[in-house]
């Protein structure tokens, strides 16, 4: 038994981008205007579009009436995602109430491989030097 043909008209063309624009899933406008989600998508894909488009364009509008009217919030996420604002820590802040030992030198130990046999006893020297610091001054916190 054959289905019947989807018709799309003016009134399910204004439901489906009415549905789109608030934001419902395309399943779920398919499961509300009785078709395939694959057959919505090929025959109402203007409509879905045009829907989501016009609702950014509203809520766009009232952010930056709001941002305008001085709420701060407002301005502050405008600014952030339009005008690409970010906040970042001023380079002298990075160690301002952190370690006394974020800027202490740090001794790098790799493996003893065999592959760079020249290498090895600066490797021992300083993996013993690096041994000698931490029983002076204790394990780091």
């Amino acid at each position: 038994m054959a289905r019947n043909p989807f018709v799309v008209n003016a009134a399910v063309r204004e439901k489906v981008r009415h549905l789109a624009g608030l934001g419902v899933r395309q399943d779920d406008i398919a499961r509300i205007v009785k078709c395939s989600p694959k057959t919505l998508r090929k025959r109402c894909r203007d409509d879905l579009d045009g829907g989501i488009a016009e609702a950014n364009a509203i809520v766009s509008g009232s952010l930056f009436a709001a941002a305008k009217g001085g709420n701060v919030v407002a301005q502050i996420f405008w600014l952030k995602t339009r005008a690409q604002w970010r906040e970042r820590a001023a380079p002298d802040d990075r160690t301002a109430g952190g370690d006394a030992d974020a800027n202490s030198p740090v001794v790098l130990v790799l493996p003893d491989n065999g592959r760079e046999p020249e290498l090895v006893p600066a490797f021992r020297t300083s993996s013993h030097n690096a041994d000698a610091e931490n029983v002076q001054s204790g394990p780091r916190k």
